[in-house]
Order: structure tokens, then sequence, then C-alpha cells
């Protein structure tokens, strides 16, 4: 996602970083690249006007040009207003307490993923503790019951649907039901359309005077820009939001609805819809966005995930094994599926720093997956001491994976290299401080 701006954004960076002392005349020609950089990612071109602007007031003063380090001041000049524009701050949802039902609204056009983010949304908060209550009060599209009641199944999280044909009269029931329930959160899904119309404003301003929502959630399509954002404005005016969710975000290269979504509406991003299983709803940072937009990465993020698939005991229990070079082929294998947990190697990739530089092709997850079929066609005594595998042994599982006697033996090279490395990496402080300065000097 987003790689196009990243990467203007980064070879600007680049060519100034590299100079001990800028001009105006190098302000000038890096905020040019940034304005087309804007332009080309469909940001509102108001936006990108004033952005210019501000920018180029306060990198020509003497803070920059005079710097010791001008290139990282302008860097930190660019970084400080991309926040601002992407909202400043993390915007969280209006819950009340445990002990209090809230109520969010989910609203959008037809086909922006409404639906499908209602049953993220409640996966996401029950896995916070709460007891969330789907409504299925969309009764226009065909199926659309039947699809939340399906997601409802797979997050876990109960669905309140009547045999109705207005949805006013299923939202009043369900707010009955889940007070009589001791559900603490009720979400509901409304209605879209295919485009804006009076029957659909009408429809909503309903249900939001019926369950008097402490959040209306604007669900976006971030792959149709700026169409995106004039459609919250617009949803905003009539019937009033708190917050957006852009949907497809990780498909979404250029970034214009994210970047105009705050100026343009005066409402904050909250979450950004980032695959299709249950667990891709990301709350949005706009500082973390910012940095990742800037070709920094966001290792905070990239931990936090790693955090969510890893215990502490098991981490420990990994670290001494790597120590120690006890490290197996099924220790290997276990780390497949947490990476995969924690989302695609592409995406992981975006939140190191530099990362938005490297070409995701040149990770080969053919390569991976020829990998885990070899390591599957072993037993597990074999799995857990590679030294046993012999010629013979090494023919069964090439047969049994569908691979080569060549790839398995690759295989088996390869990782006790990479054992050798992770040894020697883990026992040796200073090799340890090399490498964390390549991820931004962090200590």
């Amino acid at each position: 996602m987003l790689e196009k701006i990243s990467n203007k954004f980064t070879d600007v960076f680049r060519q100034l970083s590299g100079k001990a002392v800028i001009s105006e005349k190098n302000i000038q020609d890096a905020v040019e690249e940034i304005k087309i950089a804007l332009l080309e990612a469909d940001v509102n071109v108001r936006i990108v006007r004033r952005f210019i602007n501000s920018t180029i007031k306060e990198a020509s003063g003497e803070a920059v040009l005079k710097s010791v380090n001008p290139g990282q001041q302008f860097t930190k000049i660019v970084y400080d207003k991309m926040v601002d524009l992407l909202g400043d701050k993390k915007a969280d949802l209006n819950l009340k307490g445990p002990d209090t039902l809230s109520v969010i609204m989910m609203m959008g056009l037809q086909g922006s993923g409404k639906t499908t983010t209602a049953s993220k949304l409640a996966y996401k908060l029950k896995q916070q503790g709460r007891k969330p209550l789907l409504v299925a009060a969309d009764l226009a599209r065909p199926a659309a019951v039947k699809q939340l009641q399906v997601m409802g199944e797979k997050a876990g999280v109960e669905v309140f649907a009547l045999e109705e044909t207005k949805p006013v009269k299923v939202v009043k029931a369900a707010l009955a039901y889940a007070k009589k329930n001791l559900h603490n959160v009720v979400i509901i899904d409304t209605a879209g359309r295919i485009h804006l119309d009076d029957v659909l404003m009408a429809e909503v301003s309903d249900i939001k005077k019926t369950a008097n929502p402490d959040d209306l959630l604007f669900v976006a399509d971030s792959m149709t820009g700026q169409n995106a954002v004039n459609i919250a404005k617009e949803f905003n005016e009539q019937v009033g939001i708190t917050g957006v969710v852009l949907t497809k975000f990780d498909s979404d290269t250029r970034g214009g609805a994210a970047l105009s979504l705050k100026s343009v509406t005066g409402c904050p991003l909250k979450f950004v819809g980032t695959g299709e299983k249950l667990e891709d709803l990301d709350v949005f940072h706009p500082e973390r966005m910012a940095s990742r937009i800037l070709g920094m990465g966001d290792v905070v993020s990239f931990v936090e995930k790693a955090q969510e698939t890893i215990e502490e005991k098991e981490a420990e229990d990994l670290e001494r094994k790597i120590r120690k070079a006890q490290f197996t082929l099924e220790d290997y294998l276990d780390q497949f599926k947490r990476i995969r947990k924690m989302g695609s190697f592409s995406s992981l990739l975006e939140m190191m720093p530099g990362g938005a530089n490297i070409d995701p092709s040149a990770i080969d997850e053919k390569k991976i997956k020829r990998q885990e079929a070899i390591i599957f066609s072993m037993t597990l005594a074999e799995r857990r001491n590679h030294h046993i595998i012999g010629p013979t042994r090494r023919k069964r599982i090439a047969k049994g994976s569908g691979t080569t006697v060549f790839d398995v033996n690759k295989l088996l090279k390869d990782f006790e290299k990479m054992r050798l490395m992770m040894k020697k990496v883990a026992n040796n402080k200073k090799y340890q401080a090399q490498m964390l300065s390549q991820f931004g000097g962090l200590k």
C-alpha cells in the first residue's frame, strides 16, 4: 500500500540528506517534487496547496537553512505537516463504560464493505473483552442479512435479525434485546445504495434518531480516492459522522483518500481495513502512517503485531534456543505461521525503515511454501534434529514434498547457516547494536 507516494518522498529526502548545506533553491525543488507526489496520490488540490505553502514558509527559515543537519530538519518539518494532515492523533471509538450500552452505526454506499467491517469491528471489540451484538438493519440488499449472520458466526458474535421490512423496527427491537441480554456494544449494519439518494439519507437519519448512536462510522472504499472523500463530506453534512473507516487499504497504492479525509470532512479516520480476515482491521495512527508514507517504516506497529502473536514466555524460550543453537526446523516452521498471523510479507516489509524501497517481489513466497512442504514431509524426530537426515531420508522427504533432493539439501544448508548467524547475533551485544542502528537508531 502507498508504494508510489512513499517512494517519491524517499527520493526527495535522499537527495537532501547528502548535502551539508542546502539553499532555498534546494527547498523549492524538493517542495515541487512533494507537490507532484501529493497530486499524483489524488490528494485534494486545495489541501495540497495549503500543505505546500506552509511547508515552504517553515522550511525557508534559518532553522533549516543554517541547521547543522538541514536535510533532517526539512524531513522533520514535512513529517509534522503530514501528521497534522492525517489527523494529528489517534481517534478512539466513543464507547461508554463496559456496564453501559454503547451504540455504533455503520454507514456508506453499497459495495464499500460495511457488512464486513461491522463484523471485523465486532470481532475486535470481543477480543478486547466487550460483548457486542451485530444488528442486521440492511434490508435493501439481497442476502445482506445472511452475509452478516455468516460473518457473525465466524467472529463468534451474536447477530440480531428480524423478518421485517422496516429497519427502524429492527433497530428498536435490537436495542431492547441488547439491554435484556447484557450486551454492552450494539453495531448496526445499515443499507447502502449505488449512489447517494434522498431515500438512503432519510433511512439512515431515522435509524440515527431511533438508536441515538455514540459513534456514526462512515465506511468508504479507499480505492475510489477523492470520490470517497466527497461522499463522506456529503454524509457528514446531511446525517453527521464521528469517524471514517477506509476499506481495501492494503490495495491502495496512492493514499489520496487517507490524506484528504480529515481536512475535507473534519472527521478523523479511525480504522483501516487491510485484508479479508476478521483480524484485518487496524486502528489508524496518524503519526505511524506519516512515518510509513515518508519511507521511515512503522516499527511500533510491527512490534505490536508481533506481541499479539507470541507470548512473553514463548519469546524467552525462543531466545534461549537461539543462544544455545537449539533452534530446530520445527521452531522454524512455527515462525512461518506466526509471521502469517501478523499479515502478508509485503505489508510487514512496509513497516520496516526503508522497506518501501524493497520490491515485494524480491520476497519469494513460492520458495517459502516449498520450504514448508519439505519440513511437513519430515518426521517429528527429523524436524527436531536435522543432523539425522541422511541421503536416504532426503530422497524420501523430496518425494513426499514434491520437490528435489537438491531443494532439500539447500534448505538444510541454509537453515544451518541461519542458525549459526542467529546464535552469533544473540550472543554478540556489539553486533546487536549495529543491527539496531539500521532501524533508526533504536536502543
